[in-house]
């Protein structure tokens, strides 16, 4: 049998073991640095395969490394783990999250069935590639505080490209999206402290309300985007968490603010978190309040290597048909996959997982979320058909 057939009739017998792990791991979705079950999952499976694994890698990572005994380049597939802190819709959907307050509300369960998928067909195809493989489970994505840890651990160590795969379900099911260059934004998380000095709230004269300077900073900051940046330049300031005050008829303390800023472009990036502290650092002190600005976690924009990128495109011409291959359009939302694409040429794309027959498709991060499983098999050929490309 040719490689070609080899590929096909691998991936089609992988087709429901693909949706008993998703829905496995969607019924037991673990929020970020707490991926312990998932991890144990992907590192079980895998060792299963043939691959030497590593766990506990920048906290709950995993790394599963397989050597065809042939020279070549060492590819990285990469899957990110974690969940998010929302109540799943109970709607009547055939599987639903068993946590309380939990759900993988972005497709991440997906992704590491679809990175198993891979990895098991890779392995069963041995004598068709040269050069390692690796699969790399990462944790804390949605916090963009997994990836570093675990590059920090070796985990990006001697890789020469990296590819990378998110469902997406605004794109329907049959469709794949690749694009050169810019395809997620920057996401970085921050929080301002804004202190002024408690008092009577029949007396403000005597008190320093740090609830009216904080009023004052939200209301500001978002002229950092309305009337600092170009309208060709997408950048977004959200400020998610407001709180302060322990009752109606006391002046607080202390407010503090939790938010996030995302660009495309680097440049953007940096300008935006140093305007953030310059802009609430001066609305405050203009109060008699003092703001203090924390970065807390970020990621850079999410790159594309065009050459890398050309090759997934005929990865996904080859499985879907070249009228079903779109460019992606940049997005200003982040993924901390880009910390691994800054060390390694790679590819980051994205697998349609929206089937609107069903009815409307739910937004990312919303307690509607679903996926179209049929989407699973597309993604996995894909990413068999890109390695098996690189480790040629």
């Amino acid at each position: 049998m040719d490689v070609e057939s080899r590929l096909r009739a691998e991936v089609d017998r992988r087709r429901e073991e693909l949706v008993e792990t998703r829905r496995d791991l969607h019924r037991h979705p673990e929020l970020s640095h707490q991926e312990a079950r998932t991890a144990e999952v992907a590192a079980e499976r895998a060792a299963g395969f043939g691959f030497a694994v590593r766990r506990g890698v920048g906290g709950h990572g995993v790394l599963a490394d397989l050597d065809s005994g042939r020279p070549g380049p060492l590819l990285m597939l990469r899957a990110d783990m974690d969940a998010l802190p929302i109540l799943e819709r109970d709607d009547g959907r055939p599987v639903r999250s068993e946590v309380d307050g939990v759900m993988h509300a972005c497709g991440h369960d997906g992704h590491v069935a679809m990175a198993l998928g891979a990895g098991s067909t890779l392995a069963a195809m041995q004598d068709a590639w040269s050069g390692r493989l690796r699969l790399c489970f990462q944790p804390a994505e949605e916090r963009a505080e997994g990836a570093v840890p675990m590059i920090a651990a070796g985990a990006a160590d001697g890789v020469d490209r990296v590819i990378g795969i998110h469902l997406w379900a605004p794109l329907q099911t049959g469709r794949v999206a690749v694009t050169p260059g810019v395809v997620f934004g920057s996401a970085d998380s921050f929080t301002l402290k804004v202190t002024g000095r408690g008092g009577h709230g029949g007396m403000p004269h005597t008190a320093v309300d740090p609830v009216v300077a904080a009023a004052q900073i939200v209301v500001a900051l978002q002229t950092i985007v309305s009337r600092e940046t170009s309208p060709f330049a997408p950048a977004v300031v959200t400020l998610g968490k407001i709180s302060g005050g322990s009752a109606f008829n006391v002046i607080a303390d202390s407010v503090d603010i939790e938010g996030t800023v995302r660009a495309l472009e680097q440049s953007e990036r940096e300008r935006l978190l140093r305007r953030i502290d310059e802009v609430a650092r001066g609305v405050a002190a203009s109060m008699r309040a003092e703001a203090v600005f924390t970065h807390v976690a970020g990621c850079p924009p999410v790159v594309s290597d065009a050459g890398v990128a050309a090759l997934v495109r005929n990865a996904a011409t080859a499985t879907v048909g070249e009228a079903h291959v779109d460019v992606a359009q940049p997005v200003t939302v982040g993924d901390d996959v880009a910390c691994f694409l800054e060390r390694a040429l790679g590819c980051y794309f994205l697998v349609g997982a929206g089937h609107p027959e069903r009815g409307r498709v739910a937004p990312h991060h919303s307690a509607d979320f679903d996926i179209d499983e049929a989407c699973l098999p597309i993604g996995v050929e894909t990413l068999v058909r890109a390695a098996l490309d690189i480790l040629s």
